[in-house]
């Protein structure tokens, strides 16, 4: 008989598990086809919703008649509609209303050239007309001799009136919308509470008075305003007369047009008088205009009159 310590040793092994690991991958497959038939579900109702009236009565007249043993079942009566809803051309997309495009824009720049060219001969080099972002401008631009606004007030000259004229005939047919901006140069004035905030807003009130005067539909202004010495046109120079300016800013979108009878009645407005300045200026009831001697300058001596 054999010692015992002379059996075998068995060893048994046991795997555990048996689905694969969280249930195996059956889910996946449950879920791709679920997916799949939402993706399919929201095509159809795409599709449903892109098509036209006569394209769903044609679909639900086949699907209420088609037989399999009949030719051509399904049918509307005449052949039907055709069904194409995918390779339908798309409309093309409409023009941006109320905007003028880059190209008009520019003919309007060449035409107001061309204008100041033939009218304004004699001025044309007080005349500059560039583009900006949203459209054309337009400045009066001040010139030794030939002022367009009276001395140290603001009353247009007989030049800057004539200015005004041509730019006015050449923009008041349009719909775009115009914006009037009054600069001064940096020489401040000293005293009396009139400074060069209160010059270039009145000089730009005055400019709007006078294009109205000519024609121009006040519903179009978008803004009116003065700037002072903040944004001089020889930016190397603030105290270059040439910086006194009114800009006439032209933008390419539209002034929106009231409805027939809904325009309302303009609210009643009082413009107080203006006081009279001391005994050593001269002063104009109900307009500011003040005499150069009135109104002393800092920082520049032996300049000209002013613009």
């Amino acid at each position: 008989m054999a010692p015992e310590n002379n059996k075998p040793i068995i060893i048994k092994k046991v795997k555990k598990g048996g689905h694969g690991g969280h249930h195996g991958g059956s889910w996946k497959v449950a879920y791709a086809d679920f997916v799949t038939a939402m993706m399919a579900f929201f095509l159809l109702m795409w599709l449903i919703n892109s098509s036209k009236p006569e394209q769903k009565e044609a679909l639900a007249y086949y699907f209420e008649h088609f037989d399999i043993f009949q030719e051509n079942s399904g049918l509307p009566p005449g052949g039907g509609a055709k069904i194409d809803i995918l390779n339908e051309p798309a409309p093309p997309p409409p023009a941006e209303a109320g905007k003028t495009d880059a190209a008009g824009m520019d003919k309007l720049r060449e035409e107001l050239a061309k204008n100041v060219a033939e009218r304004l001969a004699e001025l044309k080099d007080q005349v500059v007309i560039d583009t900006f972002e949203d459209g054309v401008r337009v400045q009066m631009i001040y010139k030794e001799g030939s002022p367009l606004f009276e001395t140290g007030g603001t009353d247009l000259t007989p030049k800057g009136k004539e200015v005004l004229r041509v730019i006015t005939e050449s923009i008041k047919s349009l719909p775009n919308v115009v914006a009037i901006e009054g600069h001064t140069d940096a020489a401040r004035f000293t005293g009396r509470g009139f400074t060069n905030w209160e010059l270039s807003t009145a000089r730009a009130s005055a400019a709007r008075l006078e294009m109205e005067k000519d024609g121009f539909n006040p519903d179009r202004i978008k803004r009116v305003a003065g700037y002072a010495a903040t944004e001089p046109l020889i930016k190397d120079n603030p105290l270059d007369p040439r910086n006194r300016r009114v800009s006439i800013l032209i933008f390419n979108t539209h002034a929106a047009q009231p409805e027939a009878g809904q325009i309302p009645e303009p609210p009643q407005v009082t413009v107080p008088d203006t006081p009279p300045p001391s005994e050593s200026g001269s002063a104009v009831r109900g307009k500011l205009r003040y005499d150069a001697t009135d109104l002393p300058r800092q920082n520049k001596p032996g300049n000209g009159q002013r613009f």
